[in-house]
């Protein structure tokens, strides 16, 4: 491995050659973010690294070094990397852990956990997937000098399950802002014959916790039966019905998508549906805001934190509280205009500058 200097910042860049998720692209952002502030910030005198073990392609960034793996050491499995082979490697550096684990030997670390889901919304994963986690999150909330998290909300769930005391963690705010920089790309409008404003973006999610049911409780009334609910992500018509749902015919799936595409999607709905029971943040109610979507969300866990006065909320529970909300966003100008001027300005108090300076500063205090 490259030699870099002693107090180097090193990143955990394991989430690069990864499957795609939310709390990946969150580590993305923060990282370009973080690249593009040391910019500005010549001679602060603190270097910064990217760790990756896997071989993908890496965003050129000019002021922090990005580490390589030999292929050697990228033959390790991931975990043993992460645990073992990482904090030896980074062993007089500051690793800052973004995808919420990181090595449990290396004290000198920051991680970010986003949620406390593995405790509040137990059914959504697997017995292994939460045992893992468990055990991980109680000895990094003991030795880790710093647990950031993304909401005040996930922060009183960490403190809660007694992942961490609130002394030591951290609440850093996602940004929304990249949604900005993409080119719409408007495929799936004509690949899935939408007629713009007569359709309901929402997440093709089969975990509990997302409540996507309810969704599709609201679709099968008539009153809905001309507009439809396109479910954006990987889960399939057939994991729904599998699971017990029944999908109405108004009902569209697209698959996993780009992010031009998402866009695209978003530019043109209606309105975007976010029913969760919990959110440790809720990134895609504000990246709809920021494009000038409207948001109909559940007033349950970070989001009433997230989406302020700039959303209709509705009952999680009540399918005909979900159509009333979304045929009063479709229908009534007034609503839509309120609700779209209501979301550029909530949305425009998150960027990924203000979070990766509070990242930044935290982390430069505890380790120099």
């Amino acid at each position: 491995m490259k030699t870099i200097a002693s107090k180097t910042i090193a990143f955990n860049g394991k989430f690069f050659g990864a499957a795609p998720t939310g709390v990946h692209k969150v580590a993305e952002q923060l990282v370009a973010a973080t690249d593009a502030l040391i910019a500005g910030q010549a001679g602060n005198g603190v270097d910064c690294a990217l760790v990756v073990r896997d071989r993908v392609e890496i965003p050129p960034y000019h002021n922090i070094s990005c580490v390589r793996e030999s292929r050697w050491v990228r033959r390790i499995h991931r975990i043993a990397w992460e645990q073992c082979y990482l904090p030896l490697a980074r062993r007089r550096d500051f690793i800052l852990n973004l995808c919420n684990l990181g090595p449990l030997v290396h004290r000198d670390s920051a991680t970010m956990i986003h949620d406390a889901q593995v405790y509040s919304a137990p059914e959504s994963y697997s017995l292994p997937f939460r045992l893992w986690y468990k055990s991980l999150y109680f000895f990094i909330g003991k030795r880790h000098k710093i647990i950031f998290t993304v909401s005040e909300f996930s922060k009183g769930e960490l403190v809660r399950y007694g992942v961490a005391n609130a002394d030591k963690i951290v609440v850093v705010h996602n940004g929304c802002d990249h949604v900005l920089q993409v080119q719409p790309d408007a495929r799936q409008l004509v690949a899935l014959s939408l007629k713009p404003r007569r359709y309901v973006l929402a997440l093709a999610n089969t975990q509990k916790h997302k409540n996507i049911g309810i969704l599709l409780k609201a679709f099968a009334g008539p009153q809905l039966s001309d507009v439809e609910l396109v479910l954006f992500g990987s889960a399939t018509q057939a994991d729904f019905e599998n699971l017990g749902h029944v999908v109405p015919p108004n009902v569209r799936f697209t698959g996993r998508i780009s992010d031009a595409e998402l866009v695209g999607l978003m530019t043109h709905a209606g309105a975007l549906a976010f029913p969760s029971l919990t959110e440790g943040f809720g990134l895609p109610p504000l990246e709809a805001m920021a494009l000038g979507c409207p948001v109909i969300a559940a007033p349950f866990g970070a989001l009433p934190e997230v989406c302020g006065k700039a959303a209709l909320y509705a009952d999680p529970f009540d399918p005909d509280a979900w159509r009333l909300n979304i045929l009063a966003t479709l229908n009534d100008e007034a609503v839509r205009q309120s609700l779209i001027s209501a979301g550029l300005r909530q949305a425009g108090g998150f960027t990924w500058r203000q979070a990766a300076r509070s990242v930044f500063e935290t982390v430069k205090a505890v380790s120099g």
